[in-house]
């Protein structure tokens, strides 16, 4: 039987809370924002129990709970968590930038839908609830170092994309809540508290760098450990061909001595002391890092023009 504060059991249960949520046909706006609600609780139990689950268990007179959420009982016993306020409260101290005041209007909208006869839900209009949903939810996303696609899936990430683009503040609460979850993790590495769980997923700068063709090592805004630049696109080329006077071997081949120096557009970002990934330009530019660097270049960058013959 899977552990009721297993926090991968409780990220699929969430998993599936949202594809419900996701489902248009024949769900109407106040059943979705239901199964969306019930999965940001979820989420944020995920969050804090992948942490430790004594942080979502509700102490008792017997101590129950704790001891099932410690590891020291076993059984059938029954796991209570804590209420959704204290998940929200401790996410918010947990997991910066998260808003647990954004997070209990969501809640008390679903205790309202469900427990009285007020409007719950349909007092926001659909297109301005999701965004704020999906402002939220996001930020546990990171806290459970994993990627909006893994929630929703590809055929569905571009929706809550356009849903997070609506908010103005989501690339700063992004690029905030990627650097904050960074400090925390290397701290508790450095201080022997990073769950086994958590440090058994530890990827080496191999597996965080990107593969892009150009790379260039830049200070980490997270931890200030050497990080790894990287990008494909070149937007300028500069060429400095050796010099040549008239006495020069007519044989002799410019290609050898040609320095050419290619400006590139930054993509990614990675640093393995603290696990940062910054997987965008606009992510980049946000953490205040160079959008663009230059790099060693070869004869074949040259853009030239090409040859025509004259028969």
């Amino acid at each position: 039987m899977t552990s009721p504060f297993d926090h991968e059991a409780l990220w699929t249960k969430a998993k599936l809370f949202l594809n419900r949520a996701m489902d248009e046909d024949p769900r109407s706006f106040d059943e979705q924002a239901l199964w969306a609600a019930l999965a940001l609780e979820l989420l944020a139990k995920a969050a804090l129990a992948r942490v430790s689950p004594l942080l979502i268990a509700e102490p008792n007179e017997e101590g129950t709970n704790l001891l099932i959420a410690s590891g020291l009982v076993k059984g059938d016993a029954r796991f209570t968590s804590v209420r959704a306020k204290t998940l929200m409260t401790r996410c918010h101290k947990a997991f910066k930038p998260f808003d647990s005041s954004e997070a209990m209007k969501i809640i008390n909208g679903r205790n309202e839908y469900l427990h009285s006869s007020g409007a719950g839900f349909m007092a926001i209009p659909p297109h301005a609830w999701w965004p704020r949903y999906w402002a939220q939810a996001a930020i546990l996303v990171t806290a459970l170092d994993r990627d909006i696609e893994e929630l929703v899936g590809s055929d569905r990430e571009l929706t809550v994309t356009r849903h997070l683009e609506q908010n103005a503040k989501n690339l700063e609460q992004r690029t905030e809540a990627l650097i904050e979850r960074a400090k925390q993790r290397r701290q508790q590495r450095l201080d022997g508290t990073l769950p086994s769980k958590v440090a058994a997923e530890w990827k080496s700068a191999q597996y965080l760098s990107a593969q892009l063709r150009h790379s260039e090592v830049a200070t980490c805004p997270a931890c200030g450990s050497p990080g790894l630049l990287e990008g494909e696109e070149v937007l300028e080329t500069d060429i400095q061909y050796p010099y040549r006077s008239y006495e020069s071997d007519d044989d002799y081949d410019s290609a050898m001595d040609v320095s050419v120096t290619l400006t590139i557009g930054a993509d990614h970002f990675s640093c393995p002391a603290c696990q940062l990934v910054l997987n965008s330009y606009e992510l980049i530019n946000q953490a205040g890092l160079d959008t663009e660097f230059e790099a060693a270049g070869d004869y074949d960058d040259i853009d030239r023009e090409p040859e025509y013959g004259n028969d």
